[in-house]
């Protein structure tokens, strides 16, 4: 059984707007570091932001300013509210979960999520 689940992917014009979710079944999200990660047809995969138990944030430098993660502890849920969307942000994006040790280690993933931009 998948721990982690994304929804909220599709297919948007250049310039708009997704909102993903990701819904953790287990019973310790309020402990884990939350991110997201995406990964490209033909590329590695890259981290995109990451959210800890107290709402602190970092975000990779190519969505700053586009991209906004945020956490419900009530609702177990990490989302991913993305603006200005781009070609160059075509993707399956991937919900982690895990701790943070001088570097974030990613031990939960989700299954990801399609996100399609059009021109």
């Amino acid at each position: 059984q998948v721990q982690l689940v994304e929804s909220g992917g599709g297919l948007v014009q250049a310039g708009g707007s997704l909102r993903l979710s990701c819904v953790d079944s287990g019973s310790n999200f309020n402990h884990l570091v939350m991110g997201w990660y995406r990964q490209a047809p033909g590329k590695d995969r890259e981290f995109v932001a990451k959210i800890t138990p107290d709402s602190s944030i970092d975000y990779a430098d190519f969505v700053k300013g586009r991209f906004t993660i945020s956490r419900g502890n009530a609702k177990n849920t990490v989302y991913l509210q993305m603006n200005s969307l781009k070609p160059d942000d075509v993707s399956v994006y991937y919900c982690t979960g895990g701790y943070y040790k001088k570097t974030y280690h990613a031990a939960l993933w989700g299954r990801g999520t399609q996100v399609t931009v059009s021109t």
